[in-house]
């Protein structure tokens, strides 16, 4: 079955665990086990000066955000995508060594919607400061941060 082109394969069915994946390389299908799939995460790196606003909404295939802060100190916004939009969404958001307590990011959630319960934004305002958060499709959860 390795070699047999898209087409000619046979109808899906759910995954067991324990299954041989289908790649296809130039015009060749091989195949591959879960051990040799790789897990990369690539960052979308967001420059981020004072009184300006980004929307995490922009950028829907991001899970890792990486900020780096440019310009004079200051406080700048960066709203969450709606909860209900992001169900079962996870997203890290980092901020490089170019913050200090001068420089913040306020992570705010938009439309009614909380995280961990409240309007309020979470701030980013440290050096190498992290935050994890998950939608349930109604809220966001913080559910891992390193400060």
């Amino acid at each position: 079955m390795a070699n047999l082109p898209i087409s000619q394969l046979p109808q899906s069915t759910p995954l067991q665990g324990d299954e041989v994946f289908a790649l296809v390389q130039s015009s060749a299908t091989k195949k591959a086990d879960i051990h040799s799939v790789k897990n990369y995460i690539l960052p979308t790196n967001l420059t981020v000066v004072k009184d300006t606003t980004v929307n995490i909404s922009s950028y829907p295939d991001s899970f890792l955000v990486k900020l780096s802060w440019s310009g004079t100190n200051g406080t700048m916004v960066l709203n969450l995508p709606s909860a209900e939009s992001s169900t079962n969404r996870t997203i890290r958001i980092i901020s490089n060594g170019g913050f200090t307590t001068n420089t913040r990011v306020h992570l705010t959630p938009i439309g009614g919607n909380t995280l961990d319960g409240s309007t309020a934004h979470y701030a980013i305002n440290k050096a190498y400061e992290g935050i994890k958060i998950w939608s349930d499709g109604l809220q966001w959860f913080i559910i891992q941060k390193k400060g």
